[in-house]
C-alpha cells in the first residue's frame, strides 16, 4: 500500500481504514529506526493490503504518551481501530509480517 507520515491531527483518519494499519513509532536519530525503515520501505512496495503509518516519537509526544511508547523502534498492529499486536525493538521482516 503505501507509508504515511502520521500525526495527531490525521490519526483518527487512520482509525477508519479497512486495512492493516502498522505503526511504526521511531525517531531519525535511533539507528535500529533507520534499519526498520528499509524493512517497512520493502513491505510497503509488496503488499498493496498493508498501511504503513510513521510517527516520529520527538515531534509527536501526545501519540508516543497516548500509546505508552517507552523505547523505539515500536510497533504496533492495528486492525478495526484496535491494537492488535506490539513489539518493541528491531525485527526481521518475517516476524513483522507474522505479526500483522
Amino acid at each position: 500500500m503505501s507509508i504515511i507520515k502520521v500525526n495527531k491531527e490525521n490519526f483518527d483518519l487512520i482509525k477508519q481504514t479497512s486495512s492493516p494499519v502498522l505503526l511504526d513509532f521511531f525517531a531519525p536519530w535511533c539507528g535500529p529506526c533507520r534499519t526498520l525503515s528499509k524493512i517497512l520501505d520493502e513491505i510497503a512496495n509488496e503488499r498493496d493490503d498493508i498501511l504503513i503509518a510513521k510517527i516520529n516519537v520527538d515531534e509527536e509526544q501526545e501519540l508516543s504518551e497516548k500509546f505508552g511508547i517507552r523505547s523505539i523502534p515500536t510497533l504496533m498492529v492495528m486492525k478495526n481501530s484496535e491494537i492488535t499486536n506490539r513489539v518493541t525493538g528491531m525485527r526481521p521482516k518475517k516476524q513483522i509480517l507474522d505479526m500483522i
